[in-house]
This record gives C-alpha cells, structure tokens and sequence, in this order.
C-alpha cells in the first residue's frame, strides 16, 4: 500500500496520510501539558479504586485499603451529634415533665427537639403549624382538648394514641351512632340539633330545641354534661363554644349525630422514645392552647404523674 503521508507546506505538519473529498487530516500532536494531566487521571483512578470502595461485587462492593464509606461517615456524625446533644436529652429525660416551664432554657430546648419530631411524625394530619385539617384532624393551637391541655396529659395522650384496640393505656371513648342504630328517628335528631346549636348561641330557642333539651339530658348529657361542657374522662367534646371539629353547622351535627366519626391517633410509644414523647409535648403545648394545670371538674380525669411510666402523655383534642 502506497504511503500517502506527506508534509503540508502550509504548517509544516505531516499529515495522517488519508484524505476524502480533497480534506486531509494532519497529525497534530497533542500538547504535553494535556498528555501529562491524562496521564495524571489514569494515575490518580488507580489510587482511588485501591483506597476506596469502587468494584461491585454480587452482594458489595471493594472494600479499599482505607476502610471508608459514606455510611460509615455518616454514622461517625450521627455519634458526634448524640454525644454533643446527650447532655440536654439527659436532663430533659431527668425533669418531670411539669417542671419544664420553670427552666426556661431546657423547656427552650425540648421546644426544638419536639418541633423537630412533629414535622416528621405529625404533620401529616395536624399541618405543619399544628392548625389541623377541618372535618378531618383536631387543631392542637385552640384552647378545646377533649382529654385536657396540661403537659403531663398532652405526654400521655401521645404515647398511649386515641381507640388504639390493641393497646390497655389508650384513650378510649366511642358515641353512639344514634342515628345509624336507630336510636333516635331524623325528627328526634333534627330536635337534638337545634339544642346543640342553642348551647353554642348559633340559634336561638325554639319548640324544637326544647324537644331537643329532653332528648339531649336523657342520651347526651351523661358525657358532654347538662350545658355541653364536655366530659374529659371520656374524651367528650364542648358543645357550648365556637370550635367544631367536624363542623358547627346543622347538616355537620346531624351528620355526627347519626354517625359519629371516632378519630384514631396512633400511640407513639412504641415507636418513639421517651425523650422524643416528652418533647413532642413540650412542642404542642407550647402552640399556644396548652393548659398550665390540669382541669379538674367532676367529669375529668386527674391527669397522669411522673410516677407512670416515662413517655405516656400527650395533646388530648380527638
């Protein structure tokens, strides 16, 4: 085969010795600067693949010679960030949880660490500022709790969840579905409705309401009280205010009256710590609709003390 390499008289640079069309290609080397750091690459790959984990393998990967990985790195930081918190976790899990308010900077603490935990575990149902989802999930920032406000019964309504069957600590109540099981006929609920809406001054008093009154005092008062000021033994709501969970309105009252809804929460003390309960009541009561004792009337509960078991407590609403 012919040679058909030649100098090109124009750069003096040979060419590669084909050509199409007339378009030769020259032979330009490249420059030594690039050559080396190419070269360097090829050096620096090698490094690599012995120092640090880079061949998969069936069910791994190399090893390397230095031993790291990314998830080894990230539990050495995980570990440095528990030992630096452990000393405010520690005291927070030392504090009777009625006490937080009076160390202002612990409380300051738990505040965080529980925000931190709601925006993972809670904000799915109570929204991100603890406002909740009307006709769905309760607001956690009102001044209305079903089971009480103070810290001690937010800690234990958090660890021991709202009608979780399978667990003896759980806040349990259910209404009976008067409507559905044909306790009350629609005129009788209709009655019962207009007396409601009287106890929250959205109607005034009429010959239904006080057909209602009756109806009401023989199948609603044992929970909800004679003026509808809630029971919290059992979870019973206010019916004398302006905060309405599913709705205040008459179609949303006989609707609960019917067929009463009976929300679960989930108990998270099997699936969080105790310190991450406590500061997750911390957090809710401080929302702004905490209460700083517990209420005592002859329909609550007296509220849970340090005495229980760490982490059973938390917010009340349904």
């Amino acid at each position: 085969m012919v040679d058909q390499k030649r100098i090109d008289e124009a750069t003096g640079t040979s060419t590669v010795g084909h050509e199409w069309d007339g378009i030769e290609e020259l032979n330009t080397p490249l420059p030594r600067w690039w050559l080396w750091t190419f070269y360097l690459t090829i050096v620096w790959a090698i490094g690599y693949v012995i120092l640090y984990p880079a061949w998969p393998m069936i069910h791994s990967a190399t090893k390397g010679v230095l031993g790291w990985s990314s998830r080894g790195q990230l539990e050495q930081e995980l570990d440095a960030q528990t030992a630096r918190r452990a000393p405010t976790l520690n005291a927070i899990a030392a504090t009777p949880i009625a006490d937080l308010p009076t160390k202002p900077q612990l409380m300051q603490a738990a505040v965080q660490g529980g925000g931190a935990a709601f925006r993972v575990h809670c904000v799915q149902c109570h929204g991100s500022g603890g406002a909740g989802v009307k006709k769905l999930y309760p607001n956690l920032t009102d001044d209305d709790w079903l089971w009480g406000g103070d810290l001690a019964t937010v800690q234990y309504t958090i660890a021991n969840g709202i009608r979780n069957p399978d667990h003896a600590e759980t806040r349990m109540s259910q209404m009976p579905a008067f409507g559905h099981d044909g306790i009350l006929n629609p005129a009788q609920i209709a009655d019962a409705v207009s007396f409601v809406r009287t106890l929250s001054k959205q109607e005034k008093p009429s010959a239904s309401s006080a057909r209602g009154g009756a109806i009401f005092a023989a199948n609603c008062a044992v929970c909800h009280g004679p003026n509808g000021d809630g029971g919290r033994t059992v979870g019973a709501p206010k019916l004398n205010d302006a905060i309405w969970l599913y709705g205040g309105d008459r179609d949303s009252i006989a609707a609960t009256i019917t067929q009463p809804r009976n929300g679960v929460m989930p108990r998270w003390g099997n699936r969080l710590d105790p310190v991450t309960i406590k500061m997750l009541a911390a957090y809710v009561y401080s929302l702004g609709g905490g209460e700083k004792a517990p209420v005592l009337a002859a329909t609550s509960a007296p509220a849970p003390t340090e005495a229980q078991p760490e982490g059973q407590g938390s917010n009340g609403k349904p």
